[in-house]
């Protein structure tokens, strides 16, 4: 299979997956003990905005960290991964098992409503969404959705006005957005059964995607180094 195809299954394949993980992600959060997003920051920092301005410091104390924990598993990214662009070849699969190593640690900690829950699972969604920034020459982010749904309206009014438009990212807009939805009705019905511990499955997918990714790469990269001996 070309590289080109490869990279193209490979990102409408973990693209989905990952969106999925993080709809479960937030609609856990929403429906856990602070009712809280998780995987994006838009309302955390309006949050902590009204907290300043209320003067709580103790709800402005929380939405600090938060937003820290999300940067700091950003960073962790950008230490693992080291580039923005998708690829094949990268180290995804050990920034996948890092991120389900910190959900699986959250749970227990959420399960004991303890907020040091929230921040491990903020860290493992600013994690997944440093990943990888862009694709095809969009931003590809797998934890929100602003960006995408702004993105998707914007290339169909290019195509309102009889521009081009790449079709593909366009396809790529609704497959994200599309599994985010997807992910949270998931969460919401879990979260029923499973409460807090719904991020289990969250956690087991993105290890399992991690192994999978990281089998894949080494067989890759043997298979590359036979052919060049």
């Amino acid at each position: 299979m070309p590289v080109l195809r490869q990279l193209q299954t490979w990102a409408w394949i973990g693209g989905g997956v990952l969106a999925f993980i993080a709809g479960v992600i937030n609609a856990a959060g929403y429906m856990g003990f602070r009712h809280q997003s998780i995987s994006n920051l838009t309302g955390s920092t309006s949050l902590l905005g009204i907290a300043v301005a209320t003067g709580d410091g103790g709800e402005a104390l929380h939405w600090v960290l938060s937003i820290a924990a999300f940067v700091i598993g950003a960073t962790l990214s950008g230490l693992i991964v080291q580039q923005s662009t998708l690829k094949l070849g990268r180290r995804y699969g050990v920034a996948l098992v890092f991120e389900s190593m910190l959900l699986f640690a959250a749970v227990p900690l959420l399960v004991a409503q303890h907020p040091l829950g929230l921040y491990f699972a903020s860290m493992a969604c600013g994690l997944q969404n440093g990943m990888a920034s862009t694709y095809s020459g969009m931003v590809f982010r797998t934890t929100h959705v602003s960006g995408i749904f702004t993105d998707l309206g914007i290339y169909l009014g290019q195509r309102l006005r009889g521009l081009e438009v790449d079709t593909l990212r366009i396809r790529v807009c609704l497959l994200v957005a599309g599994c985010f939805l997807f992910g949270g009705i998931v969460g919401a019905l879990l979260f029923r059964v499973m409460q807090e511990r719904t991020l289990l499955i969250p956690a087991t997918l993105t290890g399992l995607c991690g192994l999978g990714y990281g089998i894949y790469r080494q067989s890759t990269m043997r298979r590359e180094a036979h052919t060049g001996a």
